[in-house]
């Protein structure tokens, strides 16, 4: 046992079965994979990712076209996870509407993008379930298989239209350049 590491569960299926103290307070997921009371990262309830980008502008070109563009509003880039379900989605359309990251009068952030009008470029990217704590080759083991996937990113984008009119995407599945001035900058990783 390394310095620092404390046994976490005898049933554990953690490859290891060991995580990291250091003065934190651990508690084990059921397979015993150590978090941090409160992280969004890690919390055994956490579902969908989704990473999300203020912008002055953004746009997504797929076999060299423009697929979809936004003037200054937000990129969310989401990853469904095997546990997602449209459930997961309205609720995540729903915080990211009304995520307050917009300076109102007194340059604090306090508007959201719907207070501001701005647009939304909602993108697949499955990659944000890479687990790289093992080896040097991320596993993307974490991410929904593809048809589920698919489903929820459909969904995803189905019920951002219905709550905002200016909505724009890439293609799940294909692969997209994606083209960005974050403005701030400001980038907020979210789980659900």
């Amino acid at each position: 046992m390394i310095e620092g590491e404390e046994k976490i569960s005898p049933e554990c299926t953690h490859p290891t079965g060991y995580g990291f103290s250091r003065g934190l307070i651990i508690v084990p997921l059921p397979c015993g994979i150590p978090t941090v009371p409160g992280s969004p990262f890690t919390h055994p309830e956490s579902l969908m990712h989704l990473l999300i980008q203020r912008v002055a502008q953004a746009s997504v070109q797929i076999d060299s076209q423009i697929h979809g563009s936004i003037g200054p509003g937000l990129l969310a880039f989401i990853c469904a996870e095997p546990a997602d379900t449209t459930e997961t989605v309205y609720k995540a359309v729903a915080k990211l509407l009304k995520l307050r990251i917009f300076a109102d009068e007194a340059g604090r952030m306090n508007r959201s993008v719907q207070d501001v009008g701005g647009g939304l470029l909602i993108v697949s990217q499955f990659t944000l379930a890479a687990d790289t704590r093992q080896g040097n080759r991320p596993s993307f083991i974490g991410a929904a298989p593809p048809a589920q996937g698919e489903a929820l990113y459909d969904a995803f984008v189905t019920e951002a239209r219905r709550l905002h009119p200016d909505v724009a995407t890439g293609r799940f599945g294909a692969n997209m350049q994606v083209a960005l001035v974050n403005d701030g900058p400001v980038t907020i990783p979210m789980r659900l």
